[in-house]
């Protein structure tokens, strides 16, 4: 693929150079290479789960714990749906050459600006091969080079996956060398990512709040910070019990490893009694530890002491910090003391307090009456997605593919010159 002799600095430049060549691609052969990619993921299925297994079973000896454990495993299943997401991106609308403005000034001449791909995106990740391949497909979907540093949990199923679409791009008569991965460098690789101003146009980390810190900070390249996600759902005094009882569990139980599993559960105090109990039983059935308030604790008396700093953490697994709060104000309160700003949501069947939780919540995503799962490219009907945006400039929220374009302005003139 590449020679160990190689910097990561030069694979970064061969992927400058060949970003040239993604970004002229028309929508038809961007598509058709997307498609030879998850053709290639499903016919290689054995070497990708194989080199999976080693990758788990390293990290089993390492200790990397089950949230890790969870996202870095791909089995059959898993792999089928990474193919599956690619082709999803296949068949989305083309977001480079879009028309976003346009005038004509008094003189004659002709504005239009319109989308286009930023050149080279780079990602810093953990233990996430889905991220290889979604980060991959929706860059070269939006015309871009990718750069990518995937982390040594996941070393050898990302070696294998890339491999993969390296020999796809090959195969459509692209220069692979728009597709990178700096994983063997190990931390100087990352650090050189970080420092590629000028051969990296943007730079997108997902994964721990240390890791996205990290390169928030230390970076020079430009970037879209995906953060972590202290996630919150209110119970409102007049919220129906059937939804707060399904839509917690959902939100913790389903996938508890991922940035949009619930954290906290916050109980407005004239619902407690209706709501906790069955709530609480519910969670215990399904394997989650309640850490809870003491007014908790006099509701669901299986539930352990929550500690202060249970509140600003994301569990990441089944685990949940919950706290009866005595109405909205306070709950509005606890979460814009704690949030991450990355999905927030309250069940009540009170039209007002949903509309003003809705307003006041600073979050990338707000929700009423719906789990937190939600809260994914995929199900926003992007595609794949390459992070959650916690940030307020360029993107916010699910990022798809218009999020990995620029702008430029087009200006057709006929001889106009300034006064």
């Amino acid at each position: 693929m590449t020679s160990p002799r190689d910097t990561a600095q030069e694979r970064m430049a061969r992927a400058k150079e060949a970003s040239r060549q993604v970004g002229l691609m028309t929508d038809a052969e961007k598509a058709n290479l997307l498609h030879r990619i998850a053709d290639g993921i499903e016919a290689r299925m054995d070497d990708i789960v194989a080199a999976n297994s080693v990758d788990l079973q390293r990290g089993e000896t390492d200790g990397i714990g089950a949230g890790l454990l969870d996202r870095l495993r791909l089995d059959e299943a898993r792999v089928r749906a990474l193919a599956a997401a690619v082709r999803e991106v296949a068949a989305l609308p083309d977001p480079v050459g879009r028309v976003l403005e346009e005038r004509t000034l008094a003189n004659g001449l002709s504005l239009h600006k319109v989308s286009v791909p930023f050149g080279v995106v780079g990602s810093i990740y953990e233990a996430r091969p889905n991220v290889t391949v979604d980060i991959t497909a929706l860059a070269l979907r939006s015309g871009n080079a990718v750069v990518l540093r995937g982390g040594s949990a996941a070393q050898s199923t990302n070696a294998a996956l890339i491999t993969v679409m390296r020999e796809a791009l090959t195969e459509e008569g692209i220069d692979a060398e728009a597709l990178q991965t700096v994983d063997d460098f190990g931390r100087d690789g990352a650090r050189a990512l970080m420092r590629a101003r000028g051969l990296v146009d943007v730079l997108i980390p997902r994964g721990s709040a240390q890791l996205i810190e990290t390169v928030v900070t230390e970076s020079l390249v430009p970037v879209i910070e995906t953060g972590a996600g202290v996630v919150h759902i209110v119970l409102d005094a007049s919220a129906p019990l059937e939804w707060a009882r399904d839509i917690v569990v959902n939100a913790k139980v389903q996938r508890p490893s991922v940035c949009n599993a619930v954290e906290t559960l916050l109980v407005v105090r004239d619902g407690a009694a209706r709501l906790l109990p069955e709530v609480g039983r519910a969670l215990l059935e399904s394997g989650v530890t309640i850490h809870g308030d003491e007014d908790t604790r006099a509701l669901v008396p299986e539930a352990v002491p929550v500690q202060d700093a249970d509140w600003a953490t994301e569990h990441m697994s089944l685990d949940i910090s919950v706290r009866v709060v005595d109405d909205l104000d306070e709950a509005l309160s606890h979460v814009r003391t704690y949030s991450t700003q990355h999905t927030e949501s309250i069940v009540t069947a009170d039209t007002a307090h949903a509309e003003r939780f809705l307003a006041e919540v600073d979050a990338a995503v707000v929700m009423t009456n719906a789990s937190t799962r939600f809260t994914d490219g995929g199900e926003f009907g992007f595609g794949a997605e390459v992070g959650i945006s916690t940030q307020k400039l360029h993107a916010r929220g699910p990022m798809g593919l218009p999020e990995l374009t620029s702008t430029k302005w087009l200006a057709r003139g006929a001889g106009q010159i300034r006064d």
